[in-house]
């Protein structure tokens, strides 16, 4: 699955340039409790095809109802079509309870939107190109004309909004770099896949590579300290070290750890993760403070005893992470484990392939 804001900006894209007219509306303040999050975005073309959300329907169903009757008049002729045209427009939903109610927004839920009117096609397709390129790019609208601006920026940012302008940030897709091609790989593998990341697995092991089943995920066979370096992750990558085997993941690991990689993280148990710490400090010259972002075990506690269960606990931290959402010390495995077994019950590699503290 792509990144949902590529996805929205392509369809909108293709339906400009077919000449359709459209608008792009964007979730620009929040009341309460949302369905969507500030930045969310939303392309509405004249046919009455949606893609993307500011809701959860409700409020989608209004758009369309009122966009298709703004661009209907009446004369001697009957009802015809006329377009839709002026500067962007700011409309409130769920001000009211029974606002709320009608347009399924959570309880005391108010939100904000900016609709754009007939975004230019052109604008639209080098924005388009810029992010399949893999570049993070700001869309800056002027809020009196319309008037849109498209600049390279460095860093992510949130979306920004005064009585002039609307700055909204976007990216390429979130990239996830897997070292390993185990089972618990592929289960890790399809749901980033399934939550818009682009997947990249590295194992120079035939005999994993040759049992590897997920289409969507790109397979590499060099070494993965050589495909980290190759990778280059930024802000919006991850790089996973899944094989228990020092000679795949430690290498690769040191190089991750020299990147701005949002998420580094490694399987293993309790004793097997402050093992790899101690090996990478004597023979590597790291230091606690240099191995602070590495992270291990890896997952949130959730009980979890196969591949599949262990996959949630690892995707459902790395969401986390990415969200910025900070994560209680319950849900930490090394913490859930020693309130549970004791801090000297860490298990070996070799004891048990996959108990919950064994691969984290």
């Amino acid at each position: 699955m792509e990144n949902l804001d590529l996805i929205v900006l392509q369809t909108l894209k293709a339906w400009r340039s077919e000449g359709r007219h459209a608008l792009l509306a964007t979730v620009i303040r929040t009341w309460g409790s949302s369905p969507r999050p500030v930045g969310s975005i939303m392309a509405l073309s004249e046919t009455g095809a949606v893609v993307g959300s500011v809701s959860g329907g409700c409020i989608e169903d209004d758009l369309i109802r009122q966009f298709s009757q703004s661009r209907l008049s009446t004369d001697q002729k009957g009802t015809v079509a006329r377009p839709i045209e002026g500067p962007p427009r700011r409309v409130r939903y769920g001000i009211t309870a029974d606002e709320a109610h009608r347009f399924g927004l959570p309880c005391g839920g108010t939100l904000e939107l900016l609709l754009e009117f007939n975004p230019d096609a052109n604008q639209l397709e080098a924005l388009v190109a810029a992010l399949e390129q893999g570049q993070l790019m700001q869309r800056s609208t002027l809020l009196t004309t319309g008037a849109v601006t498209l600049s390279v920026c460095e860093a992510p940012t949130g979306l920004l909004i005064d009585s002039q302008r609307l700055v909204n940030t976007f990216g390429p897709q979130y990239r996830m770099l897997l070292i390993g091609a185990g089972q618990l790989t592929e289960y890790l593998a399809t749901m980033a896949i399934f939550n818009g990341f682009s997947v990249t697995v590295c194992d120079p092991r035939d005999e994993y590579r040759t049992a590897w089943s997920v289409s969507g995920a790109t397979l590499l066979n060099d070494w993965p300290d050589d495909v980290v370096k190759a990778f280059r992750p930024d802000q919006r990558s991850c790089v996973l070290a899944l094989t228990h085997d020092p000679k795949l993941d430690d290498l690769a690991l040191l190089e991750a750890l020299q990147t701005d990689a949002f998420y580094i993280g490694a399987i293993g148990s309790r004793r097997n993760n402050a093992q790899r710490r101690e090996r990478l400090i004597e023979h590597f010259d790291q230091t606690e403070a240099s191995l602070a972002r590495l992270r291990g075990p890896i997952g949130i506690y959730i009980g979890s005893k196969t591949p599949a269960e262990i996959a949630v606990s690892v995707m459902a931290e790395v969401l986390a992470v990415k969200n910025a959402v900070p994560l209680p010390r319950d849900f930490n495995v090394a913490a859930a484990k020693e309130a549970i077994d004791g801090p000297s019950a860490a298990l070996d590699d070799e004891q048990a392939c996959y108990l919950p503290d064994q691969v984290r």
